[in-house]
């Protein structure tokens, strides 16, 4: 669903200003560890799996139905990556809205289903190499793309008493 009820009232009454919206986004890998990314309708950039998080949802159903609903697959999330926000993660949609972004990124991994845009706003949905990503509408870190952020040992607790 391209905007929610909750978020068309919204603009409604604040019409095209910028708006602040809490999100999250999705990294699934496949057994070749290509990452999925999909085309949205009326872009010219890919984008991860990602969306808004609705009122009353916690951030892991919201990454669960955006998926669902952007790529037909049904998905784990088993980590957040990152919480990324601020003036670099604004962004103007074709019809002028204005929002800026806070995005928790999960790592998700498939649980089943087929690659499907249930609501229409994926036009293409495709796995690349971290190395062949697409040109991405936000400017997602680098980091988050390569294979060894993903392994449990690269997360090492702070030690404290050092």
């Amino acid at each position: 669903m391209p905007i929610s009820d909750y978020y068309k009232g919204l603009r409604e009454k604040i019409g095209s200003e910028l708006l602040l919206i809490p999100s999250v986004a999705a990294i699934i890998r496949n057994s070749n560890d290509e990452i999925l990314f999909q085309h949205p309708r009326d872009s010219q950039y890919w984008s991860l799996p990602a969306g808004a998080i609705e009122p009353g949802e916690t951030a892991a159903q919201a990454i669960v139905r955006e998926v669902w609903e952007e790529t037909g697959l049904f998905v784990n999330p088993t980590k957040i990556l990152s919480v990324l926000g601020g003036e670099e993660f604004r962004f103007i949609y074709p019809n002028g809205d204005h929002v800026e972004y806070t995005i928790l990124v999960f790592n998700c991994e498939i649980v089943s289903g087929g690659l499907e845009s249930m609501d229409g706003e994926s036009v293409e949905l495709r796995f690349f190499s971290e190395e062949n990503k697409p040109k991405l509408a936000l400017p997602y870190p680098d980091f988050m793309f390569q294979k060894l952020f993903f392994k449990d040992t690269y997360f090492q607790p702070l030690n404290y008493d050092e």
